[in-house]
C-alpha cells in the first residue's frame, strides 16, 4: 500500500464521491468532468491497492475499504481545519476564511451582510454556497461550513441557533386580484384560491401550512415550484396567491406586478438563523461575523420592503 503517495485533492475528490455516490453529482459538485474524476478515483485506488467503490445495478456504493478511506480522509480535512482555525486565531481578522451556506431566500439579504462585513475585513476570504434547504441541512449534518443561515431552526439536529433578523411572510398576489380591494381578510376567504408553493421541505412552505392549518384552512396547492422567482412570476401572471418572504420582493416595488394582500395573521413575523453544530470550535472571523449580524440584523428591519395594504410590488 503507497497511501503516502495520495494527494489532498484526490481524498477531496473521494469525499465528495462517498457523500453523493454519483460520479456526475460529485463532478459537478468539483466544476469537473466525470471522465475526470474517474481517473482521480482510480488513482488513489491504485494508492490504496483495492477497489474504492462498486456499482451495483444503476447505484453506486462504498466498499467496505472505501468506508475506511472515507473516513481517514474526513480526519484529515478535519484536523487541517482546525489548524486553520488555530492560526486564524493567532493571526487575527487580517487573515481567515467563512464558509457560509444559505437558504436561497437569504440570497436576498445575505450578500450585502457580507459585502459590509468584508469592507471591515478585506483580508478574509468568503465561500458562499446557496442551495435549498434540504441540501443546507444535508450540509450542516455533515459539518462542511462554517455557519449556516436558514429561516427554520432544524428540530431533529443538535445546533446552536442564533437569532439575527427579521423575516416577515406575507401573501402576494397579482396586482388586480379583487382581493387587493379589501382588508383584514379572514384567511378562511382564502380557502378556495389557488397558492403556488416551494418545494415540500422548505421552511417558507411549512410556516405558512401550519398558519392555515391553525385556521382551519386547507390551502389548494396549484402548483409546486423550486425558486421564489419562479414563484413570483407564476403570481403576476395571475396563476394563484403565494406566500414568501418578504425579503424576496426588495427588488420588484417598481415593476407594480403584484400586491401584498392584508389578511388577518399576516405579516408572519419569524426569525432569520445563524445556525451551527453544537460542539462546533468556532474560528475568530466566524464568531466576529456572528457579533456583526446581530449588531447589523436588527437595523436592516429598514431594508424590507413594505407590506401595507393594497400596495404594488
Amino acid at each position: 500500500m503507497a497511501l503516502r503517495h495520495a494527494t489532498l485533492h484526490q481524498m477531496k475528490i473521494f469525499t465528495t464521491l462517498a457523500r453523493h455516490l454519483n460520479m456526475t453529482r460529485a463532478a459537478e459538485t468539483l466544476h469537473m468532468t466525470p471522465a475526470a474524476l474517474s481517473i482521480q478515483i482510480k488513482q488513489l485506488s491504485e494508492a490504496v491497492g483495492a477497489p474504492l467503490h462498486e456499482q451495483i445495478g444503476k447505484r453506486l456504493f462504498l466498499t467496505a475499504t472505501g468506508r475506511l478511506v472515507d473516513a481517514a480522509c474526513r480526519d484529515v480535512f478535519e484536523r487541517l481545519e482546525k489548524l486553520s482555525i488555530e492560526m486564524a486565531g493567532d493571526q487575527g481578522l487580517d487573515r481567515g476564511s467563512l464558509k457560509l451556506s444559505i437558504i436561497t431566500t437569504a440570497k436576498y439579504f445575505a450578500p450585502r451582510l457580507l459585502g459590509a462585513f468584508c469592507k471591515q475585513h478585506p483580508g478574509i476570504e468568503i465561500s458562499l454556497d446557496v442551495d435549498n434547504r434540504n441540501h443546507i441541512l444535508e450540509r450542516l449534518k455533515q459539518n462542511l461550513d462554517d455557519l449556516y443561515i436558514m429561516g427554520q431552526v432544524p428540530e431533529n439536529l443538535n445546533v446552536i441557533a442564533q437569532p439575527f433578523m427579521e423575516n416577515p411572510l406575507v401573501v402576494l398576489a397579482p396586482a388586480d386580484h379583487p382581493l387587493t380591494r379589501e382588508r383584514d381578510i379572514d384567511p378562511a376567504r382564502l380557502a378556495d384560491e389557488p397558492f403556488i408553493a416551494r418545494e415540500p421541505g422548505s421552511g417558507t412552505r411549512l410556516a405558512a401550512e401550519r398558519f392555515f392549518e391553525k385556521q382551519g384552512v386547507r390551502l389548494k396547492v396549484r402548483m409546486t415550484l423550486g425558486s421564489n422567482e419562479a414563484v413570483k412570476q407564476t403570481v403576476a401572471g395571475g396563476l394563484g396567491l403565494a406566500v414568501l418572504s418578504q425579503h424576496t420582493l426588495a427588488l420588484d416595488a417598481a415593476s407594480g406586478a403584484f400586491a401584498v394582500l392584508d389578511v388577518r395573521g399576516f405579516p408572519l413575523l419569524r426569525q432569520w438563523y445563524a445556525v451551527y453544530p453544537m460542539g462546533k470550535q468556532l474560528s475568530a472571523v466566524t464568531e466576529a461575523f456572528l457579533e456583526y449580524i446581530a449588531t447589523e440584523g436588527a437595523s436592516s428591519k429598514e431594508d424590507i420592503p413594505t407590506s401595507e395594504p393594497k400596495s404594488k410590488l
